[in-house]
């Protein structure tokens, strides 16, 4: 049996080539999905550790309770008690911080929240180990400072130019004195790492005379586990320490924690073109199987036993998955190294492929046993072929029909599916997307077993057209595309399925899109938003030059922790109660925001409404360091939970300075008497001392900046799609050519009776475009019900949240799917027709 299924497959390489191509693409995406997750899992733990091993033991401060007012740091008399150890060559006494570059015209340099400041802490041979200086020298004087060789090559900088450097504590300009590389532990790849002497840094970023924390290195064949015995032995109270392989371990757990997630993300993926592929290699064999009915059944008339069919069948099927597995291992393995490339980010560098023995196995399993799966049911419908029935008929493949227990248990499966996602939508309970998502498991399952059933509708209403556009192929092409109803279905269901996930992303992410642009912009009346560059708070005083600048209006956005009003944990946000009516867009349900310069609060609706407050009543205060007092709401007003800029509860500067000394700073608003423009951008930026590292943003940055990350994660996610659609494409090729490889004589009669080339081309370009049109239809009413199934869930959470439908990307998607379906049927046209027609209408 095994000869004859060799034999079998090798006499039919064409047949089988399709089938052979869609596992060796399912594999491919499987296999690369794994090895770029393995490889950006090491890559990530390598980044995070790297440098930890020059460090022995690490020593900090522990946390000082809540209200304590303890000393932060380490002072100086414990770095010179732990340099003097034995086993310890270097106390290393590190101060950091958030630290700004400008380049040349003023703009920052770097991206993300990776802009950090340090000390350089040379040791007894006057070198610091984390730092190695390809120019220059490290910075000694307090206006000096150095920087590490990408940001220096950023910014075109050299020894002994002039660099303007933002910290928390303003900005200032300094020397240039040394450029270096550095480590994982001290440089975010794509950040910037400016360095200062240790005086500057401890001003710049904690006190004079203090440290962070203190990092030791080890003399050779020193024992860590007893080197810490003696740390601790010298440590005074608040302080402790660990070695720098524990610290290691930590941020290798946390970092494979991430790149976990973005390989399930990837796997997700994998999955879906796998179901893809499943029906290709199922329609594959199929086909491939009737085409053989006459074969199989003259084995049959010889003596071969049913079973023996199947085994020779699935042999088969077992051969041809082991070679393009094989193919696909290799293939993945390139996609995966083709993955970096279009994923590559300063935060996550590329690394040597990872290609490990579980990915192998994975790999080669899915490859060898999805074909068998997928021709386990056209082999059965074959042995049911009686001999005498399979050598007298050429097609054996029955209709579709209504009553049939396929149908029902699909229109059953298709019911309950849409009742359990209409369910999830209705009461958006707590596990509402988890029956939605098995609700939409069913739809999809049920729809794709009803697509036989809807083709013919389908293509009936679309044949009118077709006969008016092109009478006789759009005729010739509506009747073939229904000649087989489950192939048709099997083939559009695989397009209906990435369209459906496509469509519903889609949905989703313009919904998210505009909701975050309400809740961004829509309570901002200022035209301009003043915040760190790395999202962190504003130190006190930042905004005061803006004082003296001509018409210009602010308030800071002052937040203070640690309230209990009524018994109830609260935020307090201060604003000035003379501008704030300006910049912040109050919509006020009762009382008045006057009240805020008569020394009450004002609490958004959502606050209210889950506290049980309304305007009027005074409500107890107490605070963390168990001051109390009493405050009246003075107003409510309409907010969205979710937004950055309205307070949940505002509060007058000078109400927020009775309990906090020293509030966050969350951000500036800034309005200008004559609009926003490029010269009031200007005088905002220079009043502020041209700090890079602030950020002065207008609306229209505001909203590119908070939708920038849906963008960018459905560009992804539309890229590992598009091998869904890949492979769905190429099942409409194989669906077209073994079509016109049965419909070989016919197309030779047609030949024969005038119809051209060009008509037989369109004839089949027009099928394709049916099956296209088919399968995005389907899945872009799928998507949408889904994306607003799913968008209801959020609704109540997220207040404003609506649903979008974006007309163009849907649009856009049905195009591509019709596109996709034209290029596929350009080889089996091509070979359609150039039929040889004396051959084709020769009698078999």
């Amino acid at each position: 049996m095994f000869r004859t299924a060799l034999r079998n497959v090798l006499a039919h390489k064409a047949r089988l080539l399709m089938t052979a191509f869609a596992v060796l693409l399912g594999v491919t995406f499987i296999t690369g999905s794994l090895v770029y997750g393995d490889s950006l899992n090491r890559a990530a733990i390598a980044k995070v550790t790297d440098g930890y091993e020059r460090i022995a033991i690490s020593v900090t401060p522990d946390s000082p309770p809540n209200g304590s007012r303890k000393p932060a740091g380490i002072d100086t008399r414990t770095v010179t008690t732990l340099a003097k150890l034995p086993g310890v060559t270097v106390a290393a006494g590190r101060v950091d911080g958030f630290a700004a570059v400008a380049d040349r015209d003023g703009k920052l340099i770097g991206h993300g929240q990776s802009f950090q400041g340090g000390n350089v802490a040379p040791g007894a041979n006057g070198t610091d180990p984390a730092y190695q200086f390809t120019q220059g020298s490290s910075p000694t004087s307090n206006h000096t400072i150095a920087l590490d060789e990408t940001t220096a090559a950023k910014g075109d900088y050299h020894v002994d130019d002039t660099v303007r450097v933002g910290t928390k504590k303003g900005a200032a300009s300094y020397t240039l004195s040394g450029v270096f590389r550095t480590d994982g532990t001290k440089l975010t790849h794509g950040g910037s790492l400016t360095l200062f002497n240790s005086t500057t840094a401890q001003r710049l970023f904690l006190e004079p005379g203090r440290y962070q924390r203190v990092e030791l290195t080890a003399a050779p064949d020193t024992d860590v586990t007893q080197l810490l015995s003696r740390v601790e032995s010298v440590l005074p109270q608040g302080t402790s320490a660990v070695t720098g392989a524990r610290l290691a371990q930590i941020q290798a757990n946390l970092a494979t924690t991430e790149s976990n997630t973005m390989s399930q993300i990837l796997v997700g993926f994998a999955a879906v073109a796998l179901l893809v592929a499943t029906f290709l290699i199922s329609n594959t064999f199929t086909m491939l199987v009737t085409r053989r009915t006459r074969e199989l059944a003259l084995m049959r008339a010889i003596g071969a036993t049913r079973q023996q069919v199947r085994n020779i069948l699935l042999a088969e099927s077992l051969l041809v998955g082991a070679i393009a597995s094989v193919a696909g291992l290799a293939a993945g393995t390139a996609v995966a190294c083709l993955l970096q490339m279009l994923f590559a980010s300063a935060d996550t560098p590329a690394a040597p492929l990872v290609l490990t023995p579980g990915t192998v196995i994975i790999s080669m399993l899915v490859g060898t046993l999805l074909p068998m799966l997928a021709a386990w049911l056209p082999i059965r419908r074959a042995m049911a072929i009686p001999p005498i029935a399979a050598l007298s008929a050429a097609e054996h493949t029955p209709p579709a029909r209504a009553g049939s227990l396929r149908t029902r248990l699909s229109a059953a499966l298709t019911l309950t599916g849409t009742a359990a996602v209409l369910y999830g939508a209705v009461t958006t309970g707590k596990d509402a997307r988890i029956v939605i998502g098995l609700g939409a498991a069913l739809t999809l399952t049920g729809v794709i077993g009803f697509v036989p059933l809807l083709s013919r509708p389908f293509i009936a209403l679309f044949q009118p057209l077709l006969t008016r556009l092109a009478p006789v192929h759009g005729d010739l092409a509506s009747r073939n595309t229904v000649r087989d109803p489950r192939r048709t279905g099997a083939t559009a269901a695989a397009l209906a399925i990435a369209l459906t996930l496509a469509s519903g992303l889609s949905v989703l992410g313009a919904s998210a899109t505009q909701y975050l642009d309400r809740a961004t912009t829509h309570a901002l009346s200022a035209d301009y938003l003043v915040q760190p560059a790395d999202g962190g708070g504003l130190t006190p005083g930042t905004a005061a030059p803006l004082k003296g600048l001509p018409g210009t209006t602010f308030s800071l956005l002052n937040q203070s922790t640690g309230y209990r009003l009524a018994g109830t944990t609260s935020v307090l946000t201060g604003v000035d109660p003379a501008t704030i009516g300006q910049l912040l867009r109050y919509d006020v349900v009762e009382g008045s925001l006057d009240c805020l310069a008569k020394n009450q609060i004002a609490v958004a609706d959502f606050k209210a409404k889950q506290a049980g407050w309304h305007a009027g009543q005074t409500l107890p205060v107490e605070r963390q360091n168990k001051e109390r007092g009493s405050v009246t709401i003075g107003a409510i007003y309409q907010a969205d939970e979710q937004s950055d800029l309205m307070p949940s509860i505002t509060a007058p500067d000078s109400l927020v300075a009775r309990y906090d000394s020293a509030p966050h700073t969350h951000a500036v608003l800034v309005t200008t008497d004559g609009g926003p423009s490029r010269a009031a951008l200007a005088g905002i930026s220079h009043a502020l001392g041209d700090n890079p590292a602030l950020a002065v943003l207008d609306q229209d940055s505001i909203r590119a900046d908070h939708s920038r990350g849906i963008g960018e994660q459905l560009n992804v996610f539309y890229a590992l799609l598009s091998m869904a659609l890949a492979i769905a494409a190429l099942g409409i090729a194989n669906t077209l050519a073994m079509s016109a490889l049965e419909r070989r004589k016919e197309i030779g009669t047609l030949r024969a009776l005038g119809l051209n080339r060009t008509g037989v081309t369109r004839m089949i370009r027009l099928e394709a475009l049916l099956l296209g049109a088919l399968g995005a239809t389907l899945g872009t009413f799928m998507g949408i019900f889904l994306g607003w199934a799913l968008g209801r869930t959020l609704e109540e959470a997220v207040v404003g949240y609506t649903l979008v439908l974006p007309w163009e990307r849907l649009a856009l998607g049905v195009l591509i799917a019709l596109a996709g379906a034209l290029v596929a049927s350009l080889w089996p046209a091509h070979r359609a027709a150039r039929v040889d027609i004396p051959a084709a209408t020769t009698a078999h």
